[in-house]
Parts: structure tokens; sequence; C-alpha cells
């Protein structure tokens, strides 16, 4: 079976409904018709035409005629529509990068903390091994597994 690839100027083409005339400008002039029916029928006195009924329908048609009205290949509902995104935009934009390159800051002058090295005094042990009861080798063991004491155990070989 033979394909083929279908250009994207094909598929955008805005379809024409009657004549010249897309499917919305076909809505909105629709709509006139809609809202005079209301107008006529719902606004005292009913089912009558006064003068500010004929007010009324002449105004929407007229907007809703201006609305459909092509500009540029656009609807002229399609630029309002544009420039109502443009006007409710936010107008200032904060940025932060969270980085200090560029940027003056103004710290306050602290006193220079004094730093003292702390000497850790290593102890060598010497404890014969019958002295050690069991009772003092369970507290030695607990001792070690609290965390509390740094214990490191150096091998000396006997071999001098």
């Amino acid at each position: 079976m033979r394909t083929t690839i279908i250009p994207a100027q094909i598929t955008t083409v805005e379809d024409k409904i009657a004549g010249n005339l897309s499917m919305a400008q076909i809505l909105i002039m629709l709509i006139p018709v809609a809202l005079t029916a209301m107008i006529y029928i719902l606004l005292t006195p009913s089912m009558k035409l006064v003068s500010y009924k004929l007010f009324l329908i002449i105004a929407v048609t007229l907007i809703c005629l201006i609305l459909a009205i092509r500009i540029k290949d656009k609807i002229v509902a399609e630029w309002l529509a544009i420039l109502l995104k443009y006007s409710s935009r936010p107008r200032y934009y904060l940025f932060n990068k969270n980085n200090l390159t560029g940027r003056n800051i103004d710290l306050p002058i602290m006193p220079k903390e004094r730093h003292t090295s702390k000497t850790k005094a290593i102890k060598n042990v010497e404890v014969p091994l019958d002295e050690i009861n069991l009772s003092d080798q369970i507290k030695l063991d607990d001792l070690i597994n609290s965390g509390k004491v740094a214990l490191h155990y150096r091998f000396e070989s006997d071999h001098s």
C-alpha cells in the first residue's frame, strides 16, 4: 500500500463553509439571531417591537458583524482575544537566579572567631589479661557500643 505525507500547510487551512465564510464566522453571525429572539420575547412589552428593543437588536447585530470580519486571515474576534490576553499578562517579571554573580550584597561585619585546636591525648594503657574479670568486660563492651568514646586498637607483634 502506498502512503504519502500530508504537508503542514494543508492541515492548517481553515475550512470554508459558505462562500468565503468559515465556521467561526457563521457561528458569530448566528448569535444576533438568538439574542434578537430573546430580546423580542423576554423584555417588556413582550412580543412587541419597541424603540429600545430595536436599538438593542441593531447594536448586537453590528457588534457581531464587526467581530466576524476577517483581517489578515484572522477574524476580528481572534484579534480581540489576542489583545485581551496581551493586556492581562503580568507587567513585571522577577527573576531569581539563586547565585551571587553580579550582585552587591551588604553583609554585616562579624567578629572573627578564634579557633583553638584541641589536641587529643593518646593514652597507652597496658592491662594484664589475667586482671580483667567478667563484669569489667561487660561494662567495657557497653561503653564501646554506646558511641561515647572512640577506641582504637593497636596490635603490636611480639616478633621483636
